[in-house]
């Protein structure tokens, strides 16, 4: 028996309070990758955007409802938040379980050609910078000619950037917004836990990422100066950010 879309919808409402915490201006900055792709497709008649650790789908329920045209293959790697998705939002794309790095995961993705677009929103900062060169490499590789890919993460700061002062902005406007009185990452995973309609997914996701029961790995702690280059290393000719409020910054790479 799949997962109700009672359950579904209950999970993923409380997945997008508690993530309000972490990611400054969250659905700004989803506002602002759709932007992005949407311009990167114009005059596009069925473009191809693919979703890099989309989590239970809330940045591609938003990508499909603004390019309804639009082909969205969204890509995760957790079974349990994968299965939120699908069910909440089964019409806005289609889901594919892999792991992005590792050994085959683009033949995993299916494709039948080129995509126009590539996002990614906090998935690529578990990557050490050694995978992270050849992921980025990959999909320069992988996207069209004038292909984008967007990046959307907290990057840590250079030395010569005010750390102390952009994280304090982006705590107060945190503050302003009331994102600290949700439940946070530790509590929406425990109360997972707690239902029974979850218990066959939590066990699958702990039976494929034992070392990482929430999902969780070391930020690599690269800054936005080093994913720069390291895009232009990979052949992007036009690499920057296009929007930022604190650290968290939305990153776009042209091929």
């Amino acid at each position: 028996m799949g997962l109700s879309m009672a359950a579904a919808e209950r999970w993923v409402q409380r997945w997008d309070r508690q993530q309000q915490r972490y990611a400054i201006d969250r659905e700004e900055r989803f506002t602002v990758i759709a932007d992005v792709v949407q311009q990167a497709t114009n005059g596009r008649r069925r473009p191809l955007v693919i979703e890099f650790g989309c989590g239970p789908g809330s940045l591609t329920a938003r990508l499909a409802g603004r390019l309804p045209e639009a082909e969205v293959i969204a890509v995760d790697m957790d079974p349990l938040l994968l299965e939120l998705a699908r069910t909440r939002h089964a019409d806005a794309a289609r889901y594919v379980e892999t792991v992005i790095g590792e050994a085959g995961w683009i033949d995993a993705l299916g494709l039948d050609g080129p995509p126009h677009t590539a996002v990614s929103t906090t998935a690529l900062r578990y990557l050490a910078e050694d995978s992270l060169r050849r992921t980025y490499l990959q999909l320069a590789d992988l996207l069209r000619p004038g292909g984008v890919l967007v990046n959307a993460d907290h990057f840590p700061s250079d030395d010569t950037q005010p750390t102390q002062i952009a994280a304090h902005v982006g705590n107060r406007r945190a503050e302003r917004l009331r994102a600290f009185a949700h439940e946070d990452w530790e509590s929406w995973w425990a109360a997972t836990a707690r239902d029974p309609e979850l218990a066959g997914l939590l066990t699958e996701r702990r039976g494929k990422q034992p070392s990482a029961p929430h999902g969780g790995g070391g930020h690599n702690g690269l800054s936005l100066s080093r994913h720069v280059k390291l895009l232009h290393q990979a052949g992007c000719a036009q690499v920057g950010p296009v929007w930022q409020f604190g650290s968290s910054h939305v990153l776009v790479a042209v091929r």
